[in-house]
């Protein structure tokens, strides 16, 4: 036991030490993981064994279900809307059309079975959300055309569908004859079941966090990973798909209004670097690079069909209607990194069935690492050869666990009998300057201020001003005023509704504290106070 800890912490300071040195390069930080797991393993330097595809197998699904969760957890529904319609149609029959030509590719070309080179494209379609974000945000490339949020939400949530496409083939495999209409049935039961479970799962959850304020962080966190799991595997059980359910699951509670949401969102952050970490190096532990050179050729095949005709043809079918740039379709294109999940898929076709004549666990590694290596490296050169790059655009502020530095400080205290502001109104008090009345806690029960509320003995008051910190009864979350916003041009007393008030606004870089006749203009970042 001693000795895998010691392990451990060896792999990890490997991994810290090895990942400074690639930032300098370009080259994605994941791939050290999967290098180390390499190293570590059969065919390395430590010559640790370990082939054991169906313990694997189960540990990557674990893994899974937080990183996917995480996805939806960490996309921005508000920047996503625009183009959810484009996104969720290249993460469903993008990756469907991806999948296929894949497999028409290893049929006629490579000369795979059909069985087998349908395999090969269902686990190999989809792209890999973690190294397309590890990118994104380590480059901050703040991309035109809304094209980040674009690839946050295809990548986050086309991993169900290849996940669906690898069963159904599998089950094909497995279960003798098996009919068009028995596939469509079974498409249609995992899809269903897996959105009706993720929706059911997400507002339970969001009740009882409201509902039954925990008042802990840490049972916050621990409840959201209960959820999770159990969004995860109620629609298994029930022949839905578990990732769609978690992915939907964490889309919903990422973008509610829940109490510590930044507590939680950094907690899984955490925790699914972590797994992410874990699930790599596991991934390159599993491997025989021995085994690489015999793919190389047949891989490496599949590899370039996949970057420079599936991928691309796929996004100019479904992308061209929508008169999206051409310089857009190819950056997207481009940015179709492959990753975990599709050496994890490929790991379920080996557990699910003994009949392969070709290693497609050591294929799909090798595309990973071509894809991982040669795409992820120049997706900042690519970009800039395609003038994607948008100095006004901030590619952070299309992720929900972005926050801007709020230089706020509250102060906390109760109203005793006798005291100056006793029974007078709020409009008719002197407050500090740049300072204002964020909250009136009146016999447990919370109170927005107004400029007409009377003060009472008893009253807790919390007062906000600049510089930051942090009171558990002020629970604040920030919009920003678009062009198309109701709120834009109006008054905050004409136009702010009265269960919200503003506390701050950003405008420039500069911090305002508003009144009621502060006017609100486009691209101000507001923080709110709510019930």
């Amino acid at each position: 036991m001693e000795k895998i800890l010691f392990l451990i912490a060896i792999v990890i300071f490997f991994c810290i030490a090895f990942q400074r040195m690639l930032r300098k390069t370009g080259v994605p930080g994941l791939l050290i993981f999967i290098l180390l797991g390499m190293l570590f393993g059969s065919d390395g330097l430590f010559k640790i064994t370990f082939d054991n595809y169906s313990f694997a197998n189960q540990l990557c699904s674990i893994a899974l279900i937080f990183i996917m969760f995480y996805g939806g957890a960490g996309t921005k529904w508000s920047t996503a809307k625009p183009i959810a319609t484009k996104a969720i149609l290249l993460s469903s029959i993008g990756t469907i059309l991806t999948g296929g030509l894949v497999g028409l590719f290893c049929h006629y070309t490579l000369g795979f079975n059909w069985h087998e080179a349908l395999l090969t494209g269902a686990v190999i379609c989809s792209t890999d959300a973690a190294s397309v974000f590890s990118i994104l945000r380590s480059k901050k490339m703040n991309l035109k055309y809304n094209t980040a949020p674009l690839l946050e939400v295809e990548s986050g949530s086309n991993d169900p569908f290849s996940y669906l496409l690898t069963i159904i083939v599998l089950t094909s495999i497995t279960g003798g004859s098996y009919s068009i209409s028995d596939m469509l049935l079974l498409l249609l039961s995992q899809v269903v079941i897996g959105i009706i479970g993720g929706v059911c799962f997400a507002l339970i959850a969001k009740q009882i966090l409201i509902r039954f304020d925990i008042s802990d962080s840490i049972l916050d966190t621990a409840f959201i990973v209960g959820i999770a799991l159990i969004a995860y595997t109620v629609p298994y059980l029930l022949n839905g798909n578990g990732y769609l359910a978690v992915y939907i699951a964490g889309i919903i509670l990422g973008n509610s209004q829940i109490p510590r949401k930044k507590a939680i969102l950094n907690f899984l952050g955490g925790l699914t670097g972590l797994m992410q970490m874990f699930l790599f190096f596991l991934l390159g532990l599993l491997s025989f690079p021995s085994e690489l050179p015999i793919v190389s050729v047949t891989a490496f095949s599949i590899a370039l069909f996949l970057t420079f005709i599936a991928r691309p043809l796929a996004i100019a079918l479904l992308m061209t209607p929508f008169h999206s740039p051409l310089r857009q379709q190819l950056f997207i294109a481009w940015s179709g990194m492959r990753g975990a999940a599709s050496i994890v898929f490929a790991i379920m076709a080996i557990t699910g069935t003994n009949s392969l004549t070709n290693d497609i666990f050591h294929i799909v590694f090798f595309i990973v690492l071509f894809s991982i290596l040669i795409q992820g490296t120049l997706l900042p050169v690519v970009a800039k050869k395609l003038d994607m790059i948008d100095d006004n655009e901030n590619v952070l502020k299309t992720f929900n666990d972005y926050t801007q530095e709020m230089p706020v400080e509250f102060l906390q205290f109760t109203l005793h009998q006798g005291h100056a502001w006793e029974g007078k109104k709020i409009s008719d008090i002197i407050l500090p300057p740049e300072c204002i009345m964020a909250l009136i806690i009146r016999n447990h029960e919370k109170v927005l201020p107004k400029g007409d509320t009377i003060l009472k003995k008893g009253d807790t008051l919390v007062l906000g001003g600049k510089e930051g910190g942090e009171i558990s009864t002020v629970h604040l979350y920030e919009k920003e005023v678009t062009k198309d916003d109701p709120w834009l041009g109006g008054r905050i007393m004409d136009v702010v509704p009265d269960k919200n008030l503003i506390i701050l606004i950003i405008r420039k870089n500069n911090v305002i504290i508003p009144n009621g006749n502060t006017i609100l203009y486009e691209n101000d970042w507001l923080y709110i106070s709510d019930r």
